[in-house]
């Protein structure tokens, strides 16, 4: 095939794309015509080519060393500051074996999923709680209030981090991840600043554990475990950075979806208010349906060949989850429909779509997250009746997370009994 660029296709890297919310139609259009094409790229300048089929994007992850995330980052922007482009080389998504290995050993055995289920009881609380903050007052953004809550004080709490520092950090990694979008972030020079602020409080909390040592996954990561040596104060301060900013916002952006979905689906949200044990399931879905993550980059390292398409050394490829994981030959016909029964139908959904990613960089935190989703619908659905939309929805203009920034909306107030109020 020739690198000839499709130009009757919109560009799928550039965030404006994603500002009025994920293109499905177009992402579809997309996916029929081929599992993979080479496009132009008048907003970065770059052609890439573009990787929808899950058979490529899986043989790409699982063989970084011919299709490599250090080379040019894992990130599909081509021009940062100097600064950022130093932060982007030390963090852990844009690094390749072996390199990569060293942290991710340490965060595989402390993530393992007895671990996880042993948070449970302390996220249930906080949840419960989130709710609570919410439930008589009939109405709340959504985002903010619940959404964003329970991810950003599971991974603060877990990283024994006090919870009048929350605020801050929801600042930050808000201006990190989102820099593309004017609204949340001024400019690059800010999301700059607000890395250095987190980069700042990890060497903070490097210096404590000098001082008076914790078992916590702060102790983890310094001190390595059985199987693994711990990171040493740079090592971890990059770390941090990506843990901090990625925990948080990929499971708040799967729960403002997911409440998103119930809502335009009021007949699948009263099914799992009679049906509270199909919620986990319907947890499965919702990261399906609506990827946190829509894309990442690889760089080829050689000429190669991926499905009869000369690819060639220096060659940017990008990986697009969110259109693999509505793909009609894996999901069904209904592919692109929103069902919290699939997994009833499809058992091993879970292993099916490509929310977390796969091969080297496949998510250390899936069961974190998955409880985390878990535990906040478990509290949702049966306490905030009849939810419905109270205003526009307003999505984040990035091409890497498919974020909400604001979702007002309504629900029955909950009454408290006599007994509950005394």
């Amino acid at each position: 095939m020739s690198q000839c660029p499709f130009a009757n296709f919109k560009n799928l890297i550039d965030p404006d794309t994603y500002a009025e919310g994920m293109p499905y139609d177009e992402l579809a259009r997309i996916r029929k015509s081929g599992p993979i094409h080479y496009m132009d790229d008048p907003t970065m300048g770059v052609p890439y080519w573009l990787v929808t089929g899950r058979e490529e994007i899986d043989a790409i992850s699982k063989n970084p060393q011919l299709f490599s995330s250090e080379a040019r980052t894992a990130l599909a922007d081509e021009h940062s500051p100097e600064d950022i482009e130093n932060i982007h080389r030390h963090m852990t998504i844009n690094m390749d074996p072996p390199r990569q290995l060293k942290s991710r050993k340490i965060v595989r055995a402390t993530f393992t999923p007895r671990a996880v289920d042993s948070y449970e009881a302390r996220f249930r609380e906080h949840a419960r709680n989130i709710v609570d903050q919410v439930a008589s007052r009939g109405e709340c953004e959504f985002v903010e209030e619940v959404a964003a809550e329970l991810p950003l004080l599971a991974i603060l709490e877990l990283c024994g981090i006090p919870p009048e520092d929350r605020k801050d950090f929801f600042e930050w990694t808000n201006t990190m991840m989102f820099n593309q979008d004017s609204e949340m972030a001024v400019d690059k020079q800010a999301a700059e600043m607000a890395s250095f602020k987190v980069i700042e409080y990890a060497m903070k909390l490097a210096a404590e554990h000098k001082e008076n040592p914790k078992d916590d996954i702060i102790g983890a990561l310094l001190r390595g475990t059985e199987r693994a040596e711990g990171l040493d104060e740079d090592e971890f301060v990059w770390f941090f950075l990506m843990l901090i900013a990625a925990g948080n916002e990929s499971t708040r952006t799967v729960t403002s979806h997911g409440m998103r979905l119930l809502i335009e689906h009021p007949d699948q949200l009263e099914y799992l208010v009679e049906n509270p044990d199909k919620i986990a399931n319907a947890c499965e879905e919702m990261l399906r349906y609506n990827t946190a993550f829509i894309l990442m980059r690889r760089t080829a390292m050689e000429d190669t060949e991926i499905n009869g398409n000369q690819i060639k050394k220096g060659d940017k490829i990008i990986l697009h989850y969110h259109t693999v994981n509505h793909d009609e030959d894996i999901f069904g016909e209904d592919a692109m429909a929103f069902d919290v029964r699939r997994a009833e139908r499809m058992p091993d959904l879970y292993n099916q779509h490509r929310a977390f990613g796969i091969g080297q960089h496949f998510c250390l935190g899936t069961h974190l997250a998955r409880l985390e989703m878990r535990v906040m619908f478990e509290e949702i659905i049966p306490r905030m009746r009849h939810p419905r939309l109270a205003g526009s929805i307003e999505y984040t203009r990035s091409n890497l997370v498919n974020g909400i920034k604001h979702m007002p909306i309504t629900f029955d107030p909950e009454v408290k009994s006599s007994t509950e109020a005394a």
